[in-house]
């Protein structure tokens, strides 16, 4: 992520911008949650940091880190680069003929006549599609007729790069396909190829796969499969994806990156509500997401109500931990969704099922699910250490007898796996056993989620870690679509989290992606359609709270100001990720509407080199401001030299922002 020049002409003009921003929050802003009670400027806060050797505490290497769930089409139409939607017809469900969206006919309905069939050659996806071809050379349409899928809100084809179009057909007679990318807009065909069959080759399912490489470029293009040859031919699981995936593993690249841009620390996964299911029968089940993509059956997830083919699951999942050097937290169903149950004494399916997932994960190559994973290309096991059992269950009927159940035959077969319980022990202690518990936090209140930071100052440190897993300011007034106070709001939070990171372990915002075409929640951390993508202003605090793992130090530091319920400070002492060299990090995060002046006292720690030393803000000029495609960075940190740095600082912090020091 590149950052503008540090020269003295750009941090004059980082100073002038502060002015204006302070100017125009005095006179714009009126958001109530965010105002300060006391105006008074004259008054200076003061934050003192010691980093003496007896002040240090070395911070959890697990700190902050990502969730990923199956939401807003993050994976599926998302992270997961396939470019078609419902390829193997089975959104429509089983009672054929079925709805086949969002596929829809090439040519007129005289030419042509599509329905579904329980035909195909996968036995856990029996769904077909049958086209009766009406027509021949001479009377069809010059385009011929087929059937054409728009993907996801538009298929991203790019000029030059090349596309994997893989389908399985069959025919009672010869066929002569051409299958296509086609500007939607435009109507031009950005690449095409022919396919032609005896009708010896295809009166049994055949596998098709052709490489096309686009001629032209459009972010809302469609995919095409036409013929002008009269007869019956059968399609079942039509696939494209661009070959230029991340780490050739099948994720989009520019999403991937935002991903690796946070350096998380884990990552948690597959949800969320979407592991529970509105009822058992949609729950998302591992075993059903894992070998031949072909051959996956994919499921409704009725809690955010759409259809995935399950082409990113459960393998995906360690593989992209994998990939961008994170820890995977496996969240797996109990028994329990958000309308059913299944009693503790018939949970033992659930509990087994469990436990063959992490032998998938981490087993020998030579037990039965550890070499379904070396099948699909992974002979070393993953490096799972970490599992969930259910997700917001505690309280409900059947938890803590379930609970039980996984935790026990777990810790049997695998002592070393670190279990989270669902119940929150931030105020009492738990009655049961585990590693860590989970809190979550929604706040709509942007004062309440800066205030929240004092949640653990009172936890006992002798119990279960605590995971954050879920936190985020919500609410159409404050938080909106992602705004810079809702951003500064989780940066107090946040500062809290690091003062308590003898006890929190953990901690990752939700939810992680929306494509912008199905917000099922808002807001969001990563916000993206067909070709675009950015951060929100609380994508960019958690950018700037990456360091505060993997070797990270707490320091002690006191913050004396008028106003404390506005302004939160904390200093680590982290690894600079540009010259590996150590570097104080000090964190302010000022909800006020108006500036803090502020004196900042270093002990026991002596800057080495402040020509590189940086200050580094996120602000803008209303509290309300949000990024948008048209605007991607109208809300993003800005860095600048720091040539003041020294054991005594003074400085004025803007109104709404985040500010780090980094000092070397």
């Amino acid at each position: 992520m590149a950052f503008p020049n540090k020269d003295s002409y750009y941090y004059c003009s980082v100073l002038c911008l502060y002015i204006i921003i302070i100017v125009a929050n005095s006179l714009a802003f009126q958001c109530s949650a965010a105002a300060s009670s006391s105006n008074n400027n004259d008054q200076i806060s003061t934050l003192v940091v010691n980093a003496s050797i007896a002040s240090r505490r070395r911070m959890p290497d697990t700190l902050f880190g990502i969730f990923f769930e199956e939401i807003n089409h993050a994976g599926a139409g998302g992270l997961w680069a396939e470019l078609v939607s419902n390829r193997g017809f089975e959104a429509g469900g089983t009672q054929v003929p079925s709805n086949i969206k969002p596929w829809s006919i090439v040519g007129e309905e005289s030419c042509i006549l599509v329905q579904t069939e329980l035909n195909s050659c996968f036995e856990r996806n029996k769904v077909a599609l049958r086209m009766d071809v009406l027509c021949d050379d001479i009377n069809c349409p010059s385009g011929g007729v087929g059937i054409s899928n728009p993907g996801y809100w538009g298929m991203n084809i790019e000029q030059g790069k090349k596309y994997k179009v893989v389908f399985y057909v069959r025919s009672a007679g010869p066929i002569d396909i051409t299958v296509s990318f086609k500007n939607a807009q435009g109507g031009g065909i950005l690449a095409s190829t022919n396919i032609q069959e005896t009708a010896s080759e295809v009166s049994n399912w055949k596998r098709i796969e052709n490489t096309l490489e686009a001629n032209g470029s459009s972010p809302n293009s469609t995919i095409q499969i036409t013929t002008t040859k009269k007869g019956v031919i059968w399609l079942d699981q039509v696939s494209a994806m661009p070959l230029d995936t991340f780490n050739g593993h099948g994720f989009r690249k520019d999403l991937v990156n935002m991903l690796i841009e946070l350096k998380p620390a884990f990552i948690r996964f597959p949800g969320g509500c979407f592991v529970e299911g509105q009822r058992l029968s949609n729950a998302f089940r591992w075993k059903e997401s894992v070998g031949p993509w072909e051959q996956r059956p994919g499921h409704f997830g009725d809690v955010w109500n759409y259809w995935t083919d399950d082409a990113f699951g459960y393998f995906e999942a360690l593989q992209l931990a994998e990939d961008i050097g994170a820890k995977p937290i496996w969240v797996f169903n109990n028994g329990i969704s958000h309308t059913d149950e299944v009693d503790t004494s018939a949970i033992k399916p659930f509990v087994q099922d469990a436990v063959d997932g992490i032998e998938f994960a981490r087993g020998a190559a030579t037990s039965q699910w550890g070499s379904l994973r070396v099948a699909m290309g992974h002979p070393k096991p993953f490096d799972l250490k970490y599992v969930a059992i259910g997700n917001e269950n505690c309280g409900k009927k059947h938890y803590q007898g379930n609970y039980l159940a996984f935790y026990n035959a777990i810790k049997h077969a695998y002592p070393d796996i670190k279990i989270v319980s669902n119940c929150d022990a931030s105020s009492k202690p738990l009655d049961h056993p585990a590693d860590l518990y989970e809190y979550h936090t929604y706040p709509h209140d942007a004062r309440s989620m800066f205030n929240n930071a004092q949640v653990f100052d009172n936890t006992p440190r002798n119990g279960p870690k605590a995971f954050v897993s879920e936190y985020a300011l919500i609410g159409e007034e404050q938080a909106k679509l992602g705004t810079l106070l809702g951003a500064v709001s989780e940066a107090g939070f946040l500062i809290g989290l690091e003062r308590n990171s003898d006890h929190v372990a953990m901690a990752s915002y939700a939810p992680l992606f929306v494509n912008a075409n199905d917000r099922k929640w808002n807001p969001d951390a990563i916000v993206f359609n067909a070709n675009k993508v950015y951060g929100t202003p609380s994508y960019w605090v958690q950018y700037m709270f990456r360091e505060s793992s993997k070797g990270a130090t707490f320091l002690e530091s006191q913050l004396q100001t008028t106003d404390p319920t506005s302004l939160a400070a904390s200093a680590i002492l982290c690894q600079n990720p540009q010259n590996n060299k150590t570097s104080l990090k000090i964190k302010v995060a000022n909800m006020r509407s108006d500036q803090v002046n502020i004196k900042i006292s270093v002990e026991g720690y002596a800057t080495s080199n402040l020509t590189e030393s940086t200050i580094t803000v996120l602000t803008s000029i209303n509290a309300l401001d949000e990024n948008t495609f048209s605007d991607p960075k109208k809300v993003v940190p800005k860095r600048s030299p720091f040539q003041r740095a020294g054991k005594e600082m003074n400085f004025i912090i803007p109104p709404i922002s985040l500010t780090v020091f980094d000092l070397l």
